[in-house]
């Protein structure tokens, strides 16, 4: 099995090193515009060889999209112009699904693609933060399975199945609401604290000597890629709207119950946030 990964950083890179070292590829590929990538992918072994796209989509069995929504979206109906006539398959590693799969829905060789999202990462970007078993035992949502040949269904499966994860099936607009809910607010929010606790901690220079492992952990996400995030949440703008709306509706109750010194209604929505810990 010989599998080209187009996106050198933290998901092509960790799952590179894996699907390596497992055993599900015989030979790593790689693909990236940036030369410092390249060429730390190289050093680092997380890939066998870098080719340009052409070349390392000609000699691929599997070829896997791990670049920023943009990127993808502008990559992916190339790539499957390119696999005419073959049985090589196509998969993704994206946040958001809707948009991708609009645009190749009518494309003749859409069955050879199959949208994924693996439910996995950290706060750093770029090959460096490339890690072993970052997916073990998370989740991979599979969008759309309809649309994708059983063929490539079972080698993408068969992919995941290697790196530990557990799939489930969803539709792709059903799986951009609940990611905004699960993941993309989980950035904006950390991203807002970040900028609040900046701006005020010109003024007041205790606030960060006071931060501690609560906060850290806050605001860990603020780290993350302008890069990655900013294409994310234009593509997902419509669910994310919805929900950054919810977040200001119960920001506000938190708001009301603290200006009015109502000690009763804050326990109450304390313990109704309490109750995330069951499904968690």
């Amino acid at each position: 099995m010989i599998v080209t990964v187009i996106g050198l950083g933290l998901i092509g890179g960790s799952m590179a090193l894996d699907l390596k070292n497992r055993g599900f590829a015989s030979q790593i590929i790689g693909v990236d515009n940036n030369v410092n990538h390249t060429n730390i992918a190289l050093l680092s072994k997380i890939v066998d060889e870098i080719e340009d796209l052409d070349t390392a989509i000609k000699k691929a069995d599997l070829i896997i999209i791990a670049t920023p929504i943009n990127a993808t979206k502008n990559l992916l109906p190339d790539i499957l112009d390119k696999i005419k006539g073959t049985i090589k398959i196509v998969t993704d590693a994206g946040s958001t699904k809707a948009g991708i799969g609009e645009i190749v829905k009518n494309h003749p060789n859409r069955k050879q693609y199959v949208a994924s999202h693996p439910m996995a990462g950290t706060e750093y970007s770029g090959p460096l933060a490339a890690i072993s078993r970052l997916f073990d035992y998370k989740n991979v949502i599979i969008c759309d399975k309809e649309l994708s040949s059983d063929f490539s269904i079972s080698l993408v499966k068969q992919m995941y199945e290697t790196l530990n994860m557990k799939m489930i099936f969803m539709n792709s607009k059903q799986h951009d609401i609940s990611a905004a809910y699960v993941s993309h607010m989980s950035h904006i929010s950390s991203f807002v604290l970040s900028l609040a606790v900046l701006e005020k901690e010109k003024n007041d220079k205790n606030i960060l000597n006071l931060a501690s492992g609560g906060f850290a952990s806050t605001v860990r996400l603020a780290k993350s890629s302008a890069e990655m995030w900013v294409p994310i949440f234009e593509q997902n703008s419509e669910s994310i709207l919805e929900v950054i709306d919810t977040y200001i509706e119960k920001l506000n109750d938190f708001r009301t119950s603290i200006k009015n010194n109502n000690q009763e209604n804050l326990t109450e929505l304390i313990l109704q946030a309490n109750q995330i810990q069951k499904i968690l």
